[in-house]
């Protein structure tokens, strides 16, 4: 072989190996698998994923509509996180359910109301029908405690599992009286069902202070312990996609939009246009907003909110749970919570 061979030989080894280590970044990427249900609130998974916010994760998103069915799979180790209402966690603890909390994402500041069928004048003319809601979920826990306040014990209605175009359908069916509705199935219950009225929304009083309604991430045991990188990773883009919104808010919508199949008009009636706090939708927490929520960070919170009010959530959807059977008994916060991944995106900030 002539010298100029075995130059080309050696330019051609050092450009495959160049070759291979490019192919090895690309397989070495983090697969993480995330669902959500189609909702607005959940869609900064697909800001996250278009514009690749974190290079070395790639994120596998399925739209999944029944939370339980995704946390069965975090269970079985094909789901790594969730997306979904932040009530979950104490259920979790009491039935040895491999999945935990790992932080708050945002409150409810009017999204969720609580409507009455045309004919229905107080809480008391529903005893001994039937209400729809989500069981296992807060809607059950938000038309409970309104049930209470206003006279009347769970026992004395008969609650439905529907979600939320279900519960639509069945309002304007006629088969339940009542109803708990998130926008953008609240506008449209009331838009096509003359006389139904709205009794309570979470943008009042203590619905918003307490922050019991709202949303939250969950990921799975197996993932948090054998793949930390990669929760933190995933912290990360989950809170730089929330960033992304807040200052490109028109391209975050259309990219929700597009990818939780919403008409941007929907989008925009739950996580508003302008990247502000919505009232009539929901307050989307940034990074620091968060932390402050779960007790990682300092300062304060907006809307009577206070810093570490986890403890004081987890207690509330805790105890309803045992009072509607989902629980057997109380568990500390902190045994269905992981706070790590969210200290590493703080530190990483």
């Amino acid at each position: 072989m002539q010298l100029s061979d075995w130059s080309r030989a050696a330019k051609g080894c050092v450009l495959g190996a160049a070759l291979m280590c490019a192919a090895g970044v690309v397989q070495a990427k983090e697969q993480v698998n995330v669902s959500l249900f189609s909702w607005p609130g959940y869609g900064f998974w697909f800001i996250a994923k278009e514009k690749n916010l974190v290079p070395e994760l790639e994120l596998n998103i399925s739209i999944i509509e029944d939370p339980y069915e995704s946390f069965a799979l975090m269970s079985a180790g094909q789901l790594d996180i969730t997306s979904s209402t932040v009530e979950y966690g104490p259920i979790a603890v009491d039935k040895d359910v491999p999945v935990k909390l790992v932080t708050y994402t945002n409150p409810s500041y009017g999204t969720d109301k609580i409507i009455l069928a045309p004919g229905i004048e107080s809480a008391k003319d529903l005893i001994g029908k039937k209400i729809a809601v989500m069981e296992g979920g807060l809607t059950q826990i938000f038309m409970g405690i309104w049930l209470e306040q206003n006279g009347v014990a769970i026992d004395q209605v008969e609650f439905v599992n529907v979600i939320m175009d279900e519960a639509v359908g069945a309002m304007l069916g006629g088969s339940v009286s009542a109803v708990e509705l998130w926008e953008p199935f609240g506008s449209q219950l009331l838009a096509n069902m003359p006389g139904a009225r709205v009794v309570a929304d979470s943008s009042q009083g203590d619905w918003i202070s307490t922050a019991l309604l709202g949303d939250g991430m969950y990921m799975s045991s197996a993932f948090l312990e054998e793949r930390p990188e990669a929760a933190n990773m995933a912290m990360e883009a989950y809170f730089k996609a929330v960033d992304f919104w807040k200052a490109n808010p028109e391209e975050g919508n259309r990219i929700i939009a597009e990818g939780i199949q919403f008409d941007i008009s929907d989008v925009e009636m739950v996580i508003g246009s302008d990247g502000e706090i919505y009232k009539g939708g929901i307050m989307v927490f940034d990074l620091q907003q968060a932390a402050r929520f779960m007790g990682v960070a300092e300062g304060d919170l907006p809307l009577g909110m206070t810093n570490g009010q986890i403890v004081e959530h987890w207690d509330t959807t805790n105890a309803w749970w045992q009072k509607f059977g989902l629980a057997d008994e109380k568990h500390d916060w902190t045994e269905g919570v992981v706070l790590g991944p969210l200290k590493a995106a703080l530190e990483a900030e």
